[in-house]
């Protein structure tokens, strides 16, 4: 039997995270673009732009979670937004996603924030069931919206 970890993730990670990230956004609709992956990824390790966590079944990487900072003026207080999750189809249901999530809250109390947030689907029911049953509170306060920003090329 393989054993789990997560730790943070660190720049020799590139690789791993790359193969990971671009399965991610596939599950998400998008084509695949390792390319693009990497220079998304490689300008958040350089610019210290968000946190991400790797999960390993013995060397295998199997998930990923990634945070960016932000903060809430009026918490006066610093806050991450857990943005990305992902777990491989052959490592689901054995408790990774939990793992991850929990390397993230423990990071986020170790450097002083008072919440993590995030967002999912609502037809996302397997996750959302996964987020209550680790204490995770749905918003029923605020209501989010967006303004897409038409950009060249459509990225």
């Amino acid at each position: 039997m393989n054993t789990l970890t997560v730790r943070q993730a660190v720049l020799s990670d590139l690789d791993a995270l790359v193969a990971l990230f671009d399965r991610y956004r596939q599950f998400y609709g998008r084509e695949s673009d390792a390319g693009a992956a990497r220079a998304f990824l490689s300008a958040r390790f350089n610019h210290g732009e968000s946190v991400l966590f790797i999960a390993l079944e013995g060397d295998r990487p199997v998930g990923f979670t990634q945070l960016y900072p932000s903060f809430s003026s009026v918490s006066l207080a610093r806050i991450f937004v857990l943005n990305d999750l992902f777990v491989e189809a052959s490592a689901r249901r054995k408790g990774v996603a939990a793992c991850l999530m929990s390397a993230a809250v423990a990071f986020a109390k170790a450097v002083g924030a008072v919440r993590l947030s995030l967002s999912t689907a609502v037809t996302n029911k397997t996750a959302q069931a996964l987020y209550a049953s680790a204490g995770w509170k749905c918003n029923e306060q605020f209501l989010v919206y967006e303004l897409p920003i038409p950009t060249q090329a459509g990225l």
